[in-house]
């Protein structure tokens, strides 16, 4: 089996997404519907829905926790922001489902975990979103872990989910140590991807996105200054912008991660190799989207 192929400029070029007609709405780019963040990390909400919306989204869902929904419609205006039941942590709790099953079925691509640290709640509040049906869904942080407790329940979905684990989170994930993953970390992503029946995107220098199928992409443009806190946010937004706008949730995982790379690298160029943060990626995204030739 091949080692991926390697995402270059003329792959990207071979494989845009979906284009988006001069004269068309904001109902031809899609909805996104975002479940990120807590008391503890209420930003990471807004780094998610911003990189979604800067990839090229035209409409935008926030299922906030009650005592954050306010501060996050003012913080992001436009957004509308629907107040769910939370866990006494202030985090998104497994009820909350319920409450989105009529916004889940509206949105063309949904994103949760993206700041969450919970992974009880957030993992079985993310099982149950899997089982309502709807869109296809990035999963990231400590909603992952309830897809890697319950694979039977995350299969049904076939290829519709995205896992945007690190390596860290990939070791959790599949009981395994980072020695294991330095190894053979494409072979695990393939088995992760295979036991899921997900698209796994396993974040690092080189980074791999794998589909259920076993095919494989690698990119290897990593640079040291995406390795800070919220970038990982980042990325999640942006796949699901792009999943929104009517991209095969493998196609928005490339696209994304080569986007991401690039915003890097377009900030590592103006301000220094490291130090810039990810609220500054998040600026990157649209210029970056339309230099790749995937806006």
């Amino acid at each position: 089996m091949s080692d991926g192929e390697l995402v270059t400029p003329e792959l990207l070029g071979s494989w845009r997404p979906p284009a988006v007609p001069d004269h068309g709405d904001k109902e031809t780019r899609g909805r996104v519907l975002v479940l990120a963040g807590g008391a503890q990390v209420a930003g990471a909400t807004l780094l998610t829905a911003t990189a979604a919306m800067r990839a090229g989204a035209g409409k935008l869902q926030i299922a906030a926790p009650r005592s954050l929904a306010q501060g996050l419609a003012f913080a992001m205006p436009e957004a509308r922001v629907l107040s769910c039941p939370e866990t006494a942590e202030g985090e998104l709790a497994p009820e909350a489902a319920e409450t989105l099953r009529s916004a889940l079925g509206r949105a063309r691509a949904a994103v949760i975990g993206p700041g969450m640290i919970e992974d009880e709640p957030a993992g079985e509040l993310a099982l149950r979103l899997v089982e309502a049906g709807g869109p296809p869904m990035v999963v990231d942080a400590a909603a992952m872990r309830g897809l890697a407790d319950a694979p039977d329940r995350a299969r049904a979905r076939q290829g519709e989910l995205v896992l945007t684990p690190h390596a860290g989170e990939m070791a959790g994930l599949l009981g395994c140590s980072k020695d294991d993953l330095a190894r053979d970390a494409l072979g695990l992503a393939r088995k992760a991807a295979a036991e899921w029946k997900a698209v796994v995107v396993l974040k690092g220098a080189t980074t791999l996105i794998v589909s259920p199928d076993g095919k494989a992409w690698r990119h290897e443009a990593g640079h040291a200054g995406l390795a800070t806190s919220g970038s990982g946010d980042v990325l999640a937004g942006v796949i699901a912008g792009l999943i929104a706008r009517g991209a095969s949730p493998a196609q928005a995982a490339v696209w994304g991660v080569a986007a991401h790379s690039r915003a890097g690298a377009r900030l590592a160029a103006r301000i220094a190799r490291i130090g810039y943060l990810a609220r500054e990626l998040v600026d990157e995204v649209a210029p970056t989207m339309a230099e790749l030739g995937g806006a």
